[in-house]
């Protein structure tokens, strides 16, 4: 790895830590299940029922977020100072973290007192009634992300520059999808990286634009950038990753449902609703996602080329196109040249080497047209 680039050690090292530190939550969960423990706990917080399962499910992930901070803190704080992308204190980025584990804790009891909830109803269907109130549960969680979810960790206010916002509200009518506002989200205080969304469904949605992009990338940049954030609505692809995910929940709880019941006598259950099995089902609920992520990361990518393609028809300018790209690549450290095998598995959208090839193919065939 002598030759490794600056952005392809920085992912490398990333990713590492990420799959580290969810290795070593594994193996502690398979101890739990297998030594006994976890039926010792669960009876010490009040055993098989509805209290059980909620306090079984609060341990676990307080247990896990403690297990999980050293690679946490790697990853999302000493990485990014050392390849200065991080503007945080340790304070500051402390602050942030508490705050997601706190959230994801709060989520993680509710979702998981459902699951047992419904395996006590219906242990026979439990799995297929699960993965529908997940699904459900996705759709709102996507309508109140930019109102709700997202302010907890970041500042966002009106844009204050009418003929950007103009321009940018301009191209979302062409694009016949209704926006609340331009927000300029204050992405600076936490780090030097740009990022261009838009975020929420129906009367939520609205266009974000970060600060570190405002700062830096010209009018025309800003546009093709928020193009392709608007193609995804116009080719409805939220809801497509909503189907696919349902469809992932569906087999997932199916596969878990089955590896649970023959698990049992090894573990000493009787049961599937026993909090005491809950371990067990997070790491096969952990596996059947990192398994199913290839699946869903592919469909992801085509759909980003498809919006590429979309902002490049509809604003006509490749060479902005190729310019946010590069300026992108650089500021936010892309992986430009990642191996098959790490493409495959982890790359939600085409390298940014592809996508600028693909601008570039896009501009040689409109010329041939014209």
């Amino acid at each position: 790895m002598a030759n490794e680039d600056k952005s392809t050690k920085y992912h490398r090292l990333r990713r590492r830590a990420d799959l580290l530190g969810t290795a070593f939550a594994g193996v502690v969960l398979l101890g739990l299940s297998f030594t006994g423990v976890a039926q010792s706990i669960r009876d010490a917080v009040g055993g098989d029922g509805a209290v059980g399962a909620a306090m079984m499910a609060l341990l676990l992930m307080l247990l896990l977020s403690t297990i999980e901070f050293p690679f946490a803190l790697y990853q999302g704080h000493l990485l990014e100072h050392r390849y200065g992308l991080s503007t945080q204190s340790l304070g500051r980025w402390l602050s942030d973290h508490l705050k997601g584990v706190a959230l994801a804790t709060a989520l993680g009891v509710i979702a998981i007192s459902v699951v047992f909830a419904t395996m006590r109803m219906a242990p026979q269907q439990w799995w297929w009634m699960s993965a529908v109130v997940f699904g459900v549960a996705t759709i709102g969680m996507a309508h109140i992300a930019p109102v709700v979810l997202l302010p907890i960790f970041y500042t966002f206010k009106p844009l204050e520059r009418p003929d950007l916002v103009e321009r940018l509200m301009r191209l979302a009518t062409r694009a016949r999808t209704d926006v609340m506002g331009v927000f300029e989200w204050v992405l600076s205080s936490h780090t030097k990286k740009a990022n261009a969304a838009l975020a929420g469904m129906g009367k939520t949605r609205r266009i974000l634009l970060s600060d570190t992009l405002l700062a830096d990338y010209s009018e025309d940049e800003i546009e093709v950038i928020l193009a392709h954030e608007l193609a995804h609505h116009v080719h409805k692809d939220l809801w497509r990753g909503i189907i696919v995910q349902a469809v992932v929940l569906v087999v997932g709880f199916y596969v878990a449902d089955r590896l649970a019941h023959a698990a049992l006598p090894s573990v000493g259950l009787q049961a599937i609703s026993d909090p005491a099995l809950l371990p067990l089902l997070m790491v096969i609920g952990g596996a059947w996602s990192f398994l199913a992520m290839p699946i869903a990361n592919a469909v992801s990518r085509a759909q980003e080329r498809a919006a590429d393609r979309y902002a490049l028809t509809t604003t006509r300018n490749v060479d902005a196109f190729v310019t946010a790209m590069k300026r992108l690549s650089q500021q936010n450290m892309a992986e430009e040249y990642p191996s098959p095998i790490v493409r495959w598995l982890f790359f939600s959208h085409p390298p940014i080497r592809e996508r600028i090839d693909a601008a570039r193919a896009f501009a040689k065939e409109s010329q041939s047209i014209a």
